[in-house]
């Protein structure tokens, strides 16, 4: 019997994100206080709600620390295993950091499905640390009513040249390093069962090319682009900076496919929530919703987004001084 794990989630990958708004209202309250006393300095925190946080623990080291973990985006364990460990591992290229060493993060309705699925989870998971160069030492698991899987990822980085989402300036280009549109080809997966390799590969693959290459071309400010979209990943590297970002819709590009499934109707919840959260602070000269929402469409696993030039990835856009509440403007 064939078991389509899709079908044992409420939702998929990111997209099954708490939404951001209502997550920033959570979260605000945690949100400044008497730092500990103990080692280390906390360079990056909750405040602009960046890819990982920062403790500098030495002149020229600091530790980068992420959890991330989702229920199935895909129907194969093994490819599930691999886009969860390479979505957790990409906050810490996003930060401009090195993974160091991972535990698995694992629920399973160990009742309903089999344990060799599980198996399988952790084995695509642990090929993807192994060939990131991160090590896998052991983790928690509990007994889910739902099938979930993600890593806790904890990097090095030198403090002196992180990517921040607060640290970008006006009249910097912006660069995309992955297409957009795997978040409609999932849904399209999710209710129909057809099976998209170009969305697979571009979930597996890793950001630290990309990471590599920011840095060595001299940027400060990045982040990836997950569950709120590119529109509300971008929102709030543009908020933190203090910057109003223009995109040019025309240049971002896309995954095979990702147009059909959206004209088809495969649009999550999440991407809907995306697009509402961001619309307040949005300058649009696109006519009609679809390209809005392709922009706003939940990611998993998806490209670094970065504020400065990297060669060899397109430029989508570019940052602009602040203007009157607006962060995001498309063009």
């Amino acid at each position: 019997m064939t078991i389509r794990l899709t079908q044992y989630a409420h939702g998929g990958g990111c997209a099954c994100k708490i939404p951001p708004g209502e997550l920033e209202s959570v979260v605000s309250g945690l949100i400044g206080g008497e730092a500990p006393r103990g080692p280390g300095e906390l360079l990056v925190g909750l405040d602009d709600g960046d890819d990982a946080a920062v403790v500098r623990i030495a002149a020229g080291t600091a530790i980068v620390a992420t959890a991330d973990f989702f229920t199935p985006v895909v129907d194969d364990a093994y490819d599930w295993g691999r886009i969860a460990a390479a979505n957790a591992l990409s906050d810490v290229y996003a930060m401009g950091g090195t993974p160091v060493v991972a535990v698995n993060l694992l629920g399973w309705p160990r009742d309903v499905l089999p344990m060799e699925l599980a198996g399988e989870v952790l084995r695509g998971g642990l090929d993807v640390a192994r060939a990131a160069g991160c090590h896998v030492a052991g983790g928690h698991s509990v007994d889910d009513p739902e099938p979930k899987y993600g890593m806790a990822v904890t990097g090095v980085a030198d403090p002196a040249r992180l990517m921040r989402n607060d640290a970008g300036q006006p009249g910097v280009p912006l660069t995309l390093t992955k297409p957009l549109g795997v978040g409609v080809l999932n849904s399209r997966h999710k209710q129909t069962g057809e099976v998209f390799p170009q969305a697979v590969a571009a979930m597996t693959e890793l950001n630290r090319r990309a990471s590599e290459a920011a840095l060595a071309a001299g940027a400060v400010c990045a982040t990836d682009v997950t569950g709120f979209g590119l529109l509300g990943h971008l929102h709030k590297l543009a908020r933190a900076s203090g910057v109003t970002a223009r995109v040019d819709a025309a240049a971002v590009p896309y995954l095979e496919g990702a147009r059909q499934a959206l004209a088809d109707g495969f649009v999550s919840g999440g991407t809907r929530r995306n697009l509402d959260w961001v619309r307040p602070h949005l300058d649009s000269d696109v006519t009609g919703e679809d390209e809005l929402l392709l922009l706003a469409d939940a990611q998993t696993s998806g490209g670094l987004l970065v504020a400065g030039e990297v060669p060899g990835f397109p430029i989508i856009g570019e940052l602009l001084p602040a203007y009157e509440g607006i962060t995001v403007q498309i063009r």
